[in-house]
Protein backbone atom coordinates (compact mmCIF):
# COMPACT_ATOMS: atom_id res chain seq x y z
CA UNK A 1 0.00 0.00 0.00
CA UNK A 2 1.29 3.45 -0.77
CA UNK A 3 0.64 6.77 0.98
CA UNK A 4 1.02 10.07 0.32
CA UNK A 5 2.01 12.68 3.76
CA UNK A 6 1.75 16.23 3.34
CA UNK A 7 2.99 17.43 6.28
CA UNK A 8 5.03 20.79 6.91
CA UNK A 9 6.98 20.19 9.91
CA UNK A 10 9.47 18.06 9.25
CA UNK A 11 10.00 16.16 12.72
CA UNK A 12 6.22 15.32 12.54
CA UNK A 13 6.59 14.21 8.81
CA UNK A 14 10.02 12.66 9.62
CA UNK A 15 8.32 10.47 12.79
CA UNK A 16 4.93 9.46 10.56
CA UNK A 17 6.86 8.24 7.95
CA UNK A 18 9.18 6.19 9.59
CA UNK A 19 6.37 4.82 11.49
CA UNK A 20 4.06 3.92 8.61
CA UNK A 21 7.44 1.77 6.58
CA UNK A 22 7.91 0.31 9.37
CA UNK A 23 4.65 -1.03 9.55
CA UNK A 24 5.22 -1.89 5.89
CA UNK A 25 4.04 0.89 3.79
CA UNK A 26 5.40 2.46 1.03
CA UNK A 27 5.37 6.47 1.82
CA UNK A 28 5.76 9.28 -0.06
CA UNK A 29 6.30 13.09 1.42
CA UNK A 30 5.72 16.41 0.56
CA UNK A 31 5.38 19.45 3.08
CA UNK A 32 3.50 22.03 0.31
CA UNK A 33 -0.36 21.46 -0.11
CA UNK A 34 0.67 22.70 -4.16
CA UNK A 35 3.15 19.84 -4.28
CA UNK A 36 1.15 17.44 -2.90
CA UNK A 37 -1.65 17.75 -4.86
CA UNK A 38 0.47 17.80 -7.88
CA UNK A 39 1.87 14.62 -6.60
CA UNK A 40 -1.03 12.66 -6.74
CA UNK A 41 -2.60 13.62 -9.46
CA UNK A 42 0.60 12.02 -11.52
CA UNK A 43 0.75 9.09 -9.01
CA UNK A 44 -2.91 8.58 -7.03
CA UNK A 45 -1.70 6.79 -3.79
CA UNK A 46 -3.86 4.11 -1.61
CA UNK A 47 -4.34 6.68 1.09
CA UNK A 48 -3.54 10.35 2.11
CA UNK A 49 -2.75 11.64 5.71
CA UNK A 50 -2.59 15.61 5.56
CA UNK A 51 -1.99 18.41 8.17
CA UNK A 52 -4.41 20.99 8.41
CA UNK A 53 -2.51 24.05 8.05
CA UNK A 54 -0.01 23.99 5.13
CA UNK A 55 1.42 26.73 3.17
CA UNK A 56 1.03 26.67 -0.65
CA UNK A 57 -2.43 26.98 -1.28
CA UNK A 58 -4.94 28.98 0.24
CA UNK A 59 -6.97 27.16 2.44
CA UNK A 60 -4.09 24.88 3.34
CA UNK A 61 -4.86 20.88 3.64
CA UNK A 62 -8.25 21.34 4.11
CA UNK A 63 -8.65 23.19 0.39
CA UNK A 64 -6.45 20.22 -0.98
CA UNK A 65 -8.85 17.55 1.03
CA UNK A 66 -11.42 19.37 -1.02
CA UNK A 67 -9.69 19.02 -4.25
CA UNK A 68 -8.59 15.61 -3.93
CA UNK A 69 -11.78 14.32 -3.23
CA UNK A 70 -13.50 16.08 -6.13
CA UNK A 71 -10.55 14.45 -8.30
CA UNK A 72 -10.92 10.73 -6.52
CA UNK A 73 -14.14 10.12 -4.65
CA UNK A 74 -12.57 6.89 -3.26
CA UNK A 75 -9.30 7.63 -1.37
CA UNK A 76 -9.35 7.58 2.16
CA UNK A 77 -8.30 10.70 3.53
CA UNK A 78 -6.78 10.95 7.16
CA UNK A 79 -6.42 15.07 8.46
CA UNK A 80 -3.33 15.70 11.10
CA UNK A 81 -4.13 18.83 13.40
CA UNK A 82 -2.64 20.44 16.01
CA UNK A 83 -6.32 22.13 16.76
CA UNK A 84 -9.31 20.56 18.36
CA UNK A 85 -11.47 23.03 17.88
CA UNK A 86 -14.89 21.57 16.63
CA UNK A 87 -15.49 23.95 13.61
CA UNK A 88 -11.67 22.65 12.52
CA UNK A 89 -13.27 19.30 12.61
CA UNK A 90 -16.04 20.07 11.35
CA UNK A 91 -14.43 21.69 8.15
CA UNK A 92 -12.03 18.73 7.53
CA UNK A 93 -15.19 16.23 6.98
CA UNK A 94 -17.12 18.62 5.11
CA UNK A 95 -14.43 19.18 2.82
CA UNK A 96 -14.31 15.43 2.29
CA UNK A 97 -12.12 13.78 4.97
CA UNK A 98 -12.71 10.52 6.33
CA UNK A 99 -10.89 11.10 9.90
CA UNK A 100 -9.27 13.07 11.87
CA UNK A 101 -6.72 13.08 14.55
CA UNK A 102 -5.14 15.59 16.77
CA UNK A 103 -1.83 16.34 17.32
CA UNK A 104 0.01 14.72 19.53
CA UNK A 105 -1.19 11.30 18.88
CA UNK A 106 0.10 7.69 19.97
CA UNK A 107 1.19 5.36 17.18
CA UNK A 108 -0.67 2.76 18.07
CA UNK A 109 -3.60 5.20 17.11
CA UNK A 110 -2.38 6.66 14.22
CA UNK A 111 -1.89 3.09 12.71
CA UNK A 112 -5.17 1.37 13.79
CA UNK A 113 -6.91 4.83 11.80
CA UNK A 114 -4.74 3.80 9.13
CA UNK A 115 -5.65 0.54 9.13
CA UNK A 116 -9.17 1.16 9.44
CA UNK A 117 -9.44 3.85 6.65
CA UNK A 118 -7.73 0.91 4.07
CA UNK A 119 -10.87 -1.69 4.92
CA UNK A 120 -12.99 0.91 3.73
CA UNK A 121 -11.72 1.32 0.31
CA UNK A 122 -13.39 -0.77 -2.19
CA UNK A 123 -10.13 -2.02 -3.34
CA UNK A 124 -9.88 -3.25 0.48
CA UNK A 125 -8.32 -6.62 1.07
CA UNK A 126 -10.59 -9.09 2.93
CA UNK A 127 -9.71 -9.71 6.35
CA UNK A 128 -7.48 -12.97 5.30
CA UNK A 129 -6.36 -13.73 1.81
CA UNK A 130 -6.31 -17.43 1.09
CA UNK A 131 -4.22 -18.04 -2.20
CA UNK A 132 -3.10 -22.37 -2.52
CA UNK A 133 -1.08 -23.01 0.61
CA UNK A 134 -0.45 -19.48 1.81
CA UNK A 135 -2.68 -17.72 4.34
CA UNK A 136 -2.32 -13.77 4.71
CA UNK A 137 -3.65 -12.08 7.38
CA UNK A 138 -3.10 -7.93 7.09
CA UNK A 139 -4.45 -7.16 10.54
CA UNK A 140 -2.20 -8.99 12.08
CA UNK A 141 0.57 -9.02 9.33
CA UNK A 142 0.92 -12.43 9.68
CA UNK A 143 1.30 -15.29 6.87
CA UNK A 144 1.17 -18.81 7.23
CA UNK A 145 2.14 -22.15 4.71
CA UNK A 146 0.64 -25.33 5.89
CA UNK A 147 -0.27 -24.09 9.57
CA UNK A 148 3.05 -22.69 10.29
CA UNK A 149 3.30 -19.27 11.09
CA UNK A 150 6.11 -17.24 8.92
CA UNK A 151 7.83 -14.15 10.25
CA UNK A 152 8.21 -11.83 7.51
CA UNK A 153 10.17 -8.44 7.58
CA UNK A 154 7.94 -5.57 6.77
CA UNK A 155 9.01 -5.39 2.80
CA UNK A 156 8.84 -9.28 2.37
CA UNK A 157 5.24 -8.72 3.33
CA UNK A 158 4.35 -5.90 1.68
CA UNK A 159 5.73 -7.64 -1.62
CA UNK A 160 3.91 -10.83 -0.72
CA UNK A 161 0.73 -9.26 0.01
CA UNK A 162 1.01 -7.60 -3.35
CA UNK A 163 1.32 -10.68 -5.16
CA UNK A 164 -1.34 -12.29 -3.01
CA UNK A 165 -3.45 -9.87 -3.90
CA UNK A 166 -3.34 -10.93 -7.51
CA UNK A 167 -3.51 -14.00 -7.41
CA UNK A 168 -2.69 -16.17 -10.81
CA UNK A 169 -1.76 -12.80 -12.18
CA UNK A 170 2.25 -12.08 -13.67
CA UNK A 171 3.47 -9.34 -11.51
CA UNK A 172 6.20 -7.16 -13.37
CA UNK A 173 9.44 -6.33 -11.05
CA UNK A 174 8.31 -2.33 -11.45
CA UNK A 175 4.41 -3.04 -10.58
CA UNK A 176 6.30 -4.30 -7.11
CA UNK A 177 8.33 -1.55 -6.60
CA UNK A 178 5.46 1.10 -7.16
CA UNK A 179 3.75 -0.50 -4.42
CA UNK A 180 6.57 -1.64 -1.84
CA UNK A 181 8.90 1.36 -2.40
CA UNK A 182 8.12 4.52 -2.23
CA UNK A 183 8.48 7.07 -5.83
CA UNK A 184 11.96 8.25 -4.45
CA UNK A 185 13.56 4.79 -4.19
CA UNK A 186 17.40 4.98 -6.49
CA UNK A 187 18.12 1.68 -4.66
CA UNK A 188 19.79 -1.27 -6.42
CA UNK A 189 17.83 -2.48 -10.22
CA UNK A 190 18.16 -6.49 -8.30
CA UNK A 191 16.15 -5.36 -5.60
CA UNK A 192 12.80 -7.35 -6.11
CA UNK A 193 14.57 -10.81 -6.86
CA UNK A 194 16.34 -10.68 -3.86
CA UNK A 195 13.04 -10.10 -1.89
CA UNK A 196 11.92 -12.97 -3.77
CA UNK A 197 14.84 -15.34 -3.55
CA UNK A 198 14.43 -14.10 0.34
CA UNK A 199 10.50 -14.91 0.64
CA UNK A 200 11.24 -18.26 -1.40
CA UNK A 201 14.06 -18.99 1.34
CA UNK A 202 11.13 -18.62 4.33
CA UNK A 203 7.97 -20.22 2.75
CA UNK A 204 9.67 -23.52 2.15
CA UNK A 205 8.31 -26.49 2.94
CA UNK A 206 10.01 -29.98 2.16
CA UNK A 207 8.33 -31.84 -0.35
CA UNK A 208 6.50 -29.05 -1.52
CA UNK A 209 6.88 -27.14 -4.37
CA UNK A 210 7.29 -23.50 -4.60
CA UNK A 211 4.54 -21.36 -3.98
CA UNK A 212 6.15 -18.33 -6.09
CA UNK A 213 6.68 -18.76 -9.85
CA UNK A 214 8.53 -16.77 -12.02
CA UNK A 215 7.83 -15.82 -15.67
CA UNK A 216 11.18 -14.65 -17.25
CA UNK A 217 11.21 -11.25 -18.71
CA UNK A 218 7.62 -11.03 -17.13
CA UNK A 219 7.34 -10.75 -13.61
CA UNK A 220 6.19 -13.62 -10.58
CA UNK A 221 2.89 -15.20 -9.68
CA UNK A 222 1.53 -16.77 -6.64
CA UNK A 223 -0.81 -19.69 -7.99
CA UNK A 224 -4.10 -20.08 -6.26
CA UNK A 225 -3.82 -23.76 -7.41
CA UNK A 226 -2.26 -26.69 -5.11
CA UNK A 227 1.07 -26.26 -4.28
Amino acid sequence: MRILVVEDDQRVATTVAQLLREAGYAVDVEADAGDGLTAFEIEPEDLLILDVRLPGMPGGGVELCRRIRDHSPGTPILMLTAIGARATIVQCLDAGADDYLVKPFHVEELLARVRALLRRTPTAVPPRLTVGSLTLDPSQRSVQRRGRTIPLSPKEFSVLEYLMRHPDSVVASSELIDHAWDRNYEGYSNVVPTYIRYLRRKLAVPGESDPIRTHRGAGYSVSSGPA
